[in-house]
């Protein structure tokens, strides 16, 4: 299983605006400039942030795109659910619904391990967290 490249660059633009939380907004042609990333793709990687309440716009000429909640209360999980969806390695891990041989299937277990132990990482790292780690790298 790999994660996509809008993953990534969610995790990096969310970054940003944490290393930004409590300034004015930033524009988005500024994060894409500063990560790399073409303006258009960002907006599509911002997107479902907004829509999942984690980023909001303010509009005009001190407009720009701010965090709406606490870094601290924003997982890498939930960054990665919010652009890919389920984690699950096989449909039949998040709903029964998928299979009738749920109940004979060893393989299965292994199957929601692997889920929750990929969960529970990323879970395990906040914005905050991630901020911190990436100023360490930048010698700030």
């Amino acid at each position: 299983m790999q994660l996509s490249t809008k993953v990534r660059y969610a995790a990096r633009a969310m970054i940003e605006l944490t290393n930004k939380y409590n300034n004015e907004p930033i524009q988005l042609n500024d994060v894409a400039c500063s990560q790399d990333i073409s303006v258009k793709y960002l907006e599509q990687v911002m997107a479902p942030l907004r829509a999942r309440g984690f980023v909001r716009t303010q509009k005009g000429s001190r407009g720009g795109y701010h965090l709406a909640v606490e870094p601290s209360k924003i997982t890498l999980y939930d960054i990665v659910e919010s652009i890919e969806g389920s984690l699950s390695p096989v449909a039949c891990v998040d709903s029964d619904l998928y299979c009738d041989r749920i109940e004979k299937c060893v393989t299965r277990s292994v199957w929601t391990g692997v889920r929750d132990a990929i969960k529970k990482e990323l879970e395990s790292k906040t914005l905050e967290d991630l901020a911190k780690e990436q100023e360490k790298l930048n010698g700030i």
